[in-house]
């Protein structure tokens, strides 16, 4: 009993953390409220933007005061600076539209009885057309394709461990071990406990290092999930552990190697995914041809890499992909998560020819999945130029849901909605 107790908490600790880390942020005392004047907070060519800004104390406007406010392109220095006094709770500032496809954000930050209060907005100009700054390289494909034929010749060697804890009555759940190329992936397998054939999703993990637990919910509605960690370390061992290893080992894994493509993390991460979708292809319960791959952040970049190296994977949705246009910095412009070219350490040559096998722009070519997308205009970590960069280039059959004020975080109707379309490509006749 005292185990299953411990296994609760320790769950429910874990998805409290996780939905902290995807919520929308915690109110405070003094909110500011920033618009563009349209309504979809897109703009043509050279069309000037006005930043509507109402600032509330208690939910009540506040009627006399002075903002501060500059804006530029996302994560860039700012084009201009200045400041405005706000009348009856608000006050609009004009700003020239870009002449290239792209992002203009505009920060507004006041003070109030000692403390000083920040928020930013952004306006889309032509977004369906910012092209990316990295390059496609020459061996581009060679390189991938070789990389899996050598996967090949590992057998996954798949190990599963009954986990009766987090069983259900209608779901099994297993702790997985399969083999990859300089290592191992380990994940949580869900499984319908009804014997027949199912379609199955594949959980890709965003940025960090810690445990899982499975997606057990839509296994209880008839399709296998399987959610991976990319580490090569069991995904079911103590908190604290993955604590070391990010504060540690691991802290900083996206650049590591990033001179030497053979060698750079990413690879066995790419292709530990290419191998999560062998174990699934190999389970008796799996239907043979219904599969999905989903995440956010990084997992949003893997599963845009996934269905690119495999085009097994039939559906994807990708929640703010990272690791989108990683040279843009270079071009004066915003890259995608982990905004690598802004020091250096990573302004070298060879880095930054490594950094385009591993690109997602470079993956949606490839493409071949239906695909459904969605972000927001504010992410300041995965900026929305960076993400454009790459959906811009993808050929198959997509959609894309833009929840214009969301940073880097959903709405709970965006996670419904995700996950509703999942089920609708899956279980089509339910």
């Amino acid at each position: 009993m005292k185990k299953s107790l411990h296994f609760y908490f320790s769950i429910f600790t874990f998805l409290f953390i996780q939905l902290t880390l995807i919520a929308q942020p915690a109110r405070k005392a003094v909110n500011i409220r920033i618009s563009p004047n349209h309504q979809d907070w897109t703009y043509q060519l050279g069309e000037p933007v006005v930043f509507e800004v109402d600032v509330y104390q208690f939910d009540t406007p506040i009627q006399e005061g002075e903002i501060s406010y500059s804006f530029g392109l996302e994560n860039m220095l700012p084009s201009e600076k200045g400041t405005k006094k706000i009348h009856g709770g608000g006050a609009k500032i004009k700003a020239p539209g870009l002449t290239q496809p792209g992002f203009l954000r505009c920060h507004v930050e006041i003070t109030v009885d000692g403390k000083t209060y920040k928020e930013y907005a952004t306006a889309g100009f032509l977004p369906e057309y910012i092209k990316p700054t990295t390059t496609l390289p020459g061996d581009f494909l060679n390189f991938w394709e070789d990389g899996k034929e050598k996967l090949a010749e590992i057998p996954v060697n798949p190990i599963l461990t009954l986990m009766p804890d987090r069983c259900t009555s209608k779901a099994n759940v297993y702790h997985v071990s399969i083999d990859n190329i300089n290592g191992k992936i380990y994940g949580i397998l869900c499984t319908p406990k009804k014997s027949g054939k199912y379609p199955a999703i594949l959980h890709v993990p965003g940025a960090g290092i810690r445990p899982y637990y499975g997606d057990v919910s839509n296994a209880e509605k008839g399709i296998i999930t399987f959610q991976i960690g990319i580490h090569g370390i069991q995904v079911n061992l103590n908190r604290v552990v993955y604590e070391n290893l990010g504060a540690g080992a691991l802290s900083g894994y996206s650049k590591f190697n990033l001179d030497d493509k053979d060698n750079c993390y990413y690879k066995r991460v790419y292709l530990g995914c290419v191998r999560s979708v062998d174990f699934i292809f190999g389970l008796d319960e799996f239907d043979g041809e219904n599969i999905a791959v989903t995440g956010g952040s990084q997992g949003g970049a893997l599963s845009i890499v996934t269905a690119g190296l495999d085009h097994r994977i039939k559906y994807l949705a990708a929640d703010y992909p990272a690791l989108c246009d990683l040279t843009g910095y270079l071009h004066g412009r915003t890259g995608g998560w982990p905004h690598l070219f802004k020091d250096g350490f990573t302004n070298k040559p060879e880095k930054v020819e490594t950094s385009k096998y591993f690109d997602v722009v470079n993956f949606a070519r490839f493409v071949e999945a239906t695909g459904h997308y969605s972000w927001g205009f504010d992410d300041n970590v995965c900026p929305p130029t960076s993400m454009y960069a790459a959906y811009n280039l993808i050929k198959a059959p997509k959609e894309l849901f833009i929840y214009q004020d969301t940073q880097h975080w959903t709405y709970p109707e965006q996670r419904n909605q995700k996950n509703d379309w999942l089920l609708e490509k899956l279980l089509p006749n339910n």
